[in-house]
Order: C-alpha cells, then sequence, then structure tokens
C-alpha cells in the first residue's frame, strides 16, 4: 500500500540507501509503515522543497517524523486546495477517520499510519491535530478575513499547530521554545500567503486580511496576475513587515532546541524569510514567482547548488549520508508518487 521502490528494497521489505537509513535509525522495521512513512517523504520531497531541503540537516532518525507531519498536513491541504480536483467532502470524512484512527493507534491510510505512529511515538497532543483539520475545513466555506485577528484564528490551525507539533521531536532544552516554535509556524503561513496571492485568488480565497486591502484600497481584482499596482505593492510592503515582525519575535527559539536540531530550524527560517525579500523588489512580476525567483538568484545551479550550498551549516555537522554529493542529489530529486497528492511546491 506505499508506493514502489524504484531503488529496490532492504531485507524487511521497505526501502534501501539513505531512506532505509532513516527508517532503521527511527527504529521503524514493519515493511508496510516503513513504506507509509516512504509515502510521505516523496511528499514532502516533492512538494515541499524548502521544507525537505531543511529537513535533511536533522539527524537520521528524526527525518521520517518529520516527513510523516508534512505529509499529513500536505494530504489534507490537496483535498480542498487542489485546482483540478477538490474534494471537500473527502476531506471531512478522512479527518473523521484520521481522528478515530489517532484514538485507536494505527489507520490502514498509508499518510496516517505515519503520522499517527510519529503522534505516539513523540507523544503529540491530538488537539495540536483536531486544530489543524478544523482549519483545513475552513478553507472549504469561508474565503476571506475581515481582520487579523479572524485570519490568526484559521492560522492557528493551519500553521501554529505544526510548530507545536515538531516541538517534541526537535527536543528543546527550554520550554519557552513551544511559543517561538507557534510564531515562526505562523510567519512561514504568512510567506505562503503573500507568495500565493494569485494562486490563491484562483481558489476564490484571499486570506490578507480585508481591512488590510481596506486600508491600502485594494479589491480583488487588484491581486489577480499581471501588473502589480502600486497600491498593491504598499499592501506587500505592509504585510512583509508584519511577518518580518514575526520571524523576528521566533528567532530566539532556535537557540532553545537541542542542537542537532538547530540548523535544520535555522535553515528554514531563512529561507522562508528569503520570500519576503523577493516579495519587496516586486515590479510587474507575480507575487506567485516570489519564491523561485528568490532561490534561483540565491542558489544559481538548480536543486542540486541549493541543497549542496546551504549558508548556515558547516559540512562537519552533517551525517555522512549528507556529505556525500551524490546522496544529496538523489534525495534531493527523489520521485512522487501522484496518485496520493499534486501541486504547487513551497
Amino acid at each position: 500500500m506505499g508506493p514502489g521502490n524504484d531503488h529496490g528494497a532492504d531485507a524487511g521489505g521497505g526501502p534501501v540507501g539513505v531512506r532505509g537509513r532513516e527508517l532503521d535509525a527511527a527504529g521503524v522495521t514493519d515493511p508496510w509503515l516503513r513504506a507509509a512513512y516512504e509515502t510521505c517523504r516523496r511528499l514532502n520531497a516533492s512538494h515541499g522543497k524548502t521544507y525537505y531541503l531543511a529537513t535533511l540537516l536533522l539527524p537520521p532518525a528524526k527525518r521520517p517524523h518529520v516527513h510523516a507531519l508534512y505529509g499529513l498536513a500536505r494530504y489534507a491541504d490537496e483535498l480542498v486546495d487542489d485546482l483540478d480536483e477538490p474534494d471537500p467532502a473527502a476531506l471531512v470524512s478522512w479527518s473523521a477517520q484520521f481522528l478515530d484512527d489517532l484514538d485507536h493507534g494505527g489507520s490502514t491510510h498509508p499518510v496516517s499510519a505515519a503520522a499517527i505512529h510519529t503522534a505516539r511515538t513523540w507523544d503529540i497532543p491530538r488537539e495540536t491535530f483536531e486544530a489543524f483539520l478544523a482549519s483545513m475545513q475552513m478553507d472549504i466555506t469561508v474565503t476571506e478575513y475581515p481582520t487579523y485577528a479572524d485570519l490568526e484564528h484559521y492560522m492557528y490551525g493551519s500553521a501554529a499547530v505544526i510548530g507545536l507539533q515538531m516541538v517534541p521531536i526537535l527536543e528543546p532544552l527550554d520550554p519557552r521554545a513551544a511559543g517561538h516554535a507557534q510564531t515562526l509556524g505562523e510567519a512561514f503561513q504568512l510567506s505562503n500567503f503573500i507568495r500565493d496571492v494569485a494562486e490563491d485568488l484562483r481558489r476564490g480565497r484571499v486570506y490578507l486580511p480585508q481591512e488590510d486591502l481596506d486600508r491600502f484600497g485594494v479589491i480583488r481584482a487588484d491581486l489577480a496576475p499581471g501588473p502589480t499596482p502600486p497600491q498593491v505593492r504598499e499592501l506587500l510592503a505592509f504585510e512583509v513587515a508584519r511577518t518580518q515582525s514575526l520571524y523576528a519575535e521566533a528567532e530566539p527559539g532556535i537557540d532553545m532546541l537541542h542542537p542537532t536540531s538547530r540548523d535544520c530550524i535555522r535553515t528554514a527560517f531563512e529561507l522562508y524569510r528569503g520570500i519576503l525579500g523577493a516579495v519587496r523588489c516586486l515590479t510587474d512580476a507575480s507575487v506567485r514567482d516570489a519564491n523561485e525567483r528568490y532561490l534561483a538568484d540565491r542558489f544559481p545551479g538548480g536543486r542540486f547548488a541549493l541543497l549542496a550550498r546551504v549558508p548556515v551549516v558547516s559540512n562537519e555537522t552533517l551525517s555522512p549520508d549528507l556529505q556525500n554529493p551524490a546522496t544529496r542529489l538523489y534525495e534531493w530529486e527523489a520521485p512522487v508518487n501522484e496518485s496520493i497528492a499534486g501541486g504547487s511546491s513551497e
């Protein structure tokens, strides 16, 4: 029930190479559960490239658990956000089944199975999954947010709780790290909202608060792809400044994590915050292209160069499998099971 193994299988029936060693390190031995974790890893590698890059800087034993949380979030998001075939009814039924499976400790759905195993391994609270799925279901009917406070309510479930889910895996040394992780989740989410304005509009949604649009005289039509009107640039500058303040608030939490977790979060921090720098430079380009331009300008040479030249990490901090350039390229270009999810990269 997991994806096909394009590079063979190990003695336990699971994937080989780097991914197999990660599962071995995490103590995942059941062949079907290994395949379930591999499904989530492929979702992360294909659809969350920025996040996946950062995850490779964690100890191997922790990576599968982060992939599982990403896989869950991505799968739910695609059920409601797919531009071609959204299935909100499936989101509602799958969400209910997931929570029931979580209570019983297992699932026949590969993404759910990996996420539930991760939740039980790290004692991740059930309420964080409830809040996340509730926000995903808000996307079925809610198309705009009158105030920033309204948006914060949505982001608690869509982003802040994902930071809270990550905290046990990152092993904080200070209990205050949880609050910083929650804020960083919101900063990541707002960065994506700013970048994806035009794409979200195609889904009929505007996440930027209506009170902000009104403040700068922006109407929905101004947010469509094409030349960026001056009032939209002013609106985006305002949203960028707000999001930068969240990054500043969240940053002290990085040093409150276990030393083996800091490089991962610092890299994600720098890459996501870089989206805002690209947006500030917009002239007539679409907001949706901001992240791609930022990465292309900062890391010429494509995906391999991006992974090989993480600026905040010394080679000595990497595990031996990541110090091998061939392994890095293999991991970064990993295929995805297209039957599980599709869509844009983050």
